[in-house]
């Protein structure tokens, strides 16, 4: 199972990013996304979810109105729109398969990880 999550950076607070993972038809097919992060010293925590179907989507409180999840299955792919970046949204962001096809937040919902991409906010 692979999960390769590309698009982070250093960038300026205010800036944008887009992240995108790439997965398997086989990995992916009938099971929700989702994307976490995790700064140093802290726990990985919940940052946004789609459902199977892209008809269901949460986010975290803290991202809401400034990301964006999206995915597209014709090429397996999940992506996450990050606008209006915060210094406090500098950590690793893992992309994740989920169990079942809900999009939902919590991590031992999810199955197959990806490495994780590095995210840098300046202020």
């Amino acid at each position: 199972v692979q999960l390769q999550a590309s698009g982070g950076g250093l960038v300026q607070a205010g800036g944008s990013l887009r992240l995108s993972c790439a997965t398997s038809r086989r990995t992916s097919r009938n099971n929700g996304m989702g994307w976490f992060r995790q700064a140093p010293g802290k726990e990985r925590e919940f940052v946004a979810g789609v459902s199977w179907r892209g008809d269901s989507i949460r986010y975290a409180d803290s991202v809401k109105d400034r990301f964006t999840i999206s995915r597209d299955n014709a090429r397996d792919t999940v992506y996450l729109q990050m606008s209006s970046l915060k210094p406090e949204d500098t950590a690793v962001y893992h992309c994740a398969v989920s169990r079942g096809p809900i999009a939902s937040n919590r991590v031992y919902d999810y199955q197959y990880w990806g490495q994780g991409t590095q995210v840098t906010v300046s202020s």
